[in-house]
């Protein structure tokens, strides 16, 4: 490792990761008959947090700091909202107040877990995303428990795990840990867009919405 713009290549060439995962959501939507513009949106913010990132592990500046926390945060707490609207079918009313709630009690949640999490506390919000409304929909009778959502969830935990083992690890291995991160954060955020798409707003849990099949003929 080196100092410069390139001092951290792992880190900042992972961040492409989730430009890979934002694609892929844009690219589905453009194969659709009616595009998911809440999808959309999340897709873009996706893509923002492997921006912000990159700028920040080869700038290292304040004002990258910022880029690379900001964009995280909007897309955990954005999709808290969908999550909360889709997969537990609450009011926009609602999903918003519990959403700003959320936002509210993170720096407490933050101080919980941070014996447990260390710096990776204030990520606390993403496992709420995921685990929690996995685990309320069917408590709420709102169906099955959402098993891309519980993956979404798994792949964050562990992401975390190698954040929280980059530090500690960096003496004996140089290239640390904190790129894995990167990917499997990407993965987390694949998984929790994709179980979004599988659940249009206002639609039955479970329902699938895909492209309309196109006459034969239009392939040839």
């Amino acid at each position: 490792m080196g100092v410069g713009f390139w001092a951290e290549p792992f880190n900042a060439l992972t961040n492409g990761a989730f430009i890979v995962t934002a694609a892929a959501i844009l690219i589905r939507q453009q194969r659709v008959a009616s595009a998911d513009k809440q999808l959309c949106v999340l897709a873009i913010l996706t893509a923002s947090v492997g921006v912000g990132s990159f700028l920040f592990h080869t700038l290292a500046n304040s004002w990258s700091l910022i880029a690379d926390i900001v964009p995280i945060a909007v897309v955990i707490y954005s999709f808290f909202y969908l999550a909360l609207a889709r997969f537990l079918r609450l009011s926009a009313a609602v999903a918003g107040l519990s959403t700003v709630a959320l936002i509210v009690l993170s720096p407490t949640l933050e101080t919980l877990m941070k014996p447990l999490l260390g710096s990776s506390a204030s990520y606390e919000p993403g496992l709420i995303a995921t685990f929690g409304v996995a685990v309320a929909v069917p408590v709420l009778g709102r169906g099955p428990m959402p098993r891309l959502l519980v993956a979404a969830g798994i792949a964050f935990a562990t992401a975390l795990m190698f954040r929280m083992l980059d530090a500690p690890l960096c003496g004996t291995w140089p290239t640390g840990t904190h790129f894995i991160w990167h990917l499997l954060n990407a993965l987390a955020l694949g998984f929790a867009l994709f179980a979004a798409e599988r659940v249009r707003a206002g639609s039955r849990l479970g329902a699938v919405t895909q492209p309309p099949r196109q006459p034969l003929a239009d392939h040839l």
